[in-house]
Order: C-alpha cells, then sequence, then structure tokens
C-alpha cells in the first residue's frame, strides 16, 4: 500500500503543480520558462511533502463515509477531489502568489496580494478539482495495473 500511495502521490504532484504552474505563468502576460520551472518544482515539492503528511486515503474514505457517498461512484469521486483541491490548492497556491507578487510589483502591476492570491485560489480551485476528479481514478487504474493488481481488488489482501 505505501508502494501504492507514494506512487500516486508523485503522479498527483507533478500533473497538479504542472497544470497550476502553467496556468500561474501564462496569466502573468510574462511567461518565462525560468519561472515557470522555478514554480513547478517549488510546487511539486509542497504537493509530495502535503501528500506524505497527510493520510488523503483515509481522509477521503471518512469523509465519504460521512456525506454516504460510495468511493467508487462519480459522487465519490467528487467529494475525494473536493477534499484533495481544499487540502492542496490553497497551500500550493499561497506560495505561488507567494513567487510571484513581487515579479508583478517589478513590473508594475497594482494589485494587493490578497487580491493577487484570491483570484488566483478561484480559478486553481477550478482548475484542480477538475484535474482531481479526471485524473486521481486514471492513474490509480495505472498504479494498481503497474503492481499487478486491478482495480477493485484489495492491495492488502495481495501482497
Amino acid at each position: 500500500m505505501k508502494k501504492i500511495g507514494l506512487q500516486m502521490n508523485l503522479l498527483m504532484a507533478l500533473s497538479l503543480s504542472f497544470a497550476l504552474s502553467l496556468y500561474g505563468n501564462l496569466s502573468s502576460g510574462h511567461f518565462r520558462v525560468p519561472a515557470f520551472l522555478l514554480s513547478f518544482l517549488l510546487s511539486a515539492v509542497i504537493s509530495f511533502v502535503i501528500g506524505l503528511l497527510v493520510p488523503m486515503p483515509k481522509l477521503e474514505q471518512k469523509i465519504c463515509g460521512k456525506v454516504g457517498a460510495d468511493p467508487r461512484s462519480a459522487g465519490g469521486n467528487a467529494v475525494m477531489s473536493l477534499v484533495s483541491d481544499l487540502i492542496y490548492t490553497p497551500v500550493i497556491t499561497l506560495a505561488m502568489t507567494g513567487l510571484a507578487y513581487p515579479q508583478a510589483v517589478k513590473h508594475g502591476a497594482s494589485v494587493s496580494f490578497g487580491g493577487m492570491f484570491l483570484v488566483s485560489l478561484l480559478i486553481s480551485m477550478l482548475i484542480g478539482f477538475v484535474l482531481i476528479f479526471i485524473l486521481k481514478p486514471l492513474f490509480l487504474r495505472l498504479v494498481l495495473r503497474m503492481n499487478g493488481l486491478e482495480f477493485g481488488d484489495d492491495p492488502d489482501q495481495k501482497q
């Protein structure tokens, strides 16, 4: 289970970080490869660390149980995506805004940090939710298959 969790964490961290870093850099109006790579790297590290510290599968299962959603249904996937999005995206967006804000001010933008953060957060939450909703089940199937399991198998009984 730890191996599957680490693989999922890595795939989700890289894909979410790539998309949010790309959005952030493209929306700045000054896309530069070094800035994109720096934000991607920082975002990926933050995402991976959150994934190591927060027991997402247990938390998602618990919340699905509380709202009565089957984790393998579209509704359950939506609940789990929202939980992940609420945990990961604000932290990543705060770090990315902190990285981008000084550059925006340097280039003459007259925006407050809070305003920049809130606008970025709203858009990033939407992007994050859609990505998690679509990619998590796909990556789970891929990771399970890579580890000799099928979707629906109980990994604890196979190992």
